[in-house]
């Protein structure tokens, strides 16, 4: 990792190409990794632009379950500072972004229910 770089975890629509080509403007390669400790719901989204760029209306949230065995299956993907601005704009007010220790052992950003 270069230091101008973060850590960034996916486990929803940042994982699909057509919002990392809006978003990033180019494609992330990322290797598979888990939340320990978190579940995840289904959030409507009613941004018609978020909408639009995910194609989507229903999108993943996760948080905390209190429970260890709970997990999160997703994308672990190193990032530029610029680029999470950008994941941070494409984001709905209904997330908030916070640092968590994933399975691997790495800790990375991931947005959460707020």
């Amino acid at each position: 990792m270069s230091d101008n770089s973060v850590l960034l975890f996916s486990y929803g629509t940042l994982q699909q190409e057509n919002v990392q080509m809006a978003s990033f403007g180019r494609l992330l390669a990322g290797r598979a990794d888990a939340m320990p400790g978190y579940r995840c719901d289904m959030l409507e989204i009613t941004d018609p632009e978020v909408i639009r760029t995910s194609g989507k209306r229903f999108h993943p949230v996760v948080s905390e379950s209190g429970d260890p065995t709970d997990e999160v299956a997703g994308t672990l993907f190193e990032i530029t500072a610029a680029e999470l601005a950008a994941a941070d704009s494409y984001e709905v007010a209904e997330y908030r972004r916070v640092m968590v220790r994933l399975k691997s052992g790495a800790e990375a950003w991931v947005y959460v229910k707020a």
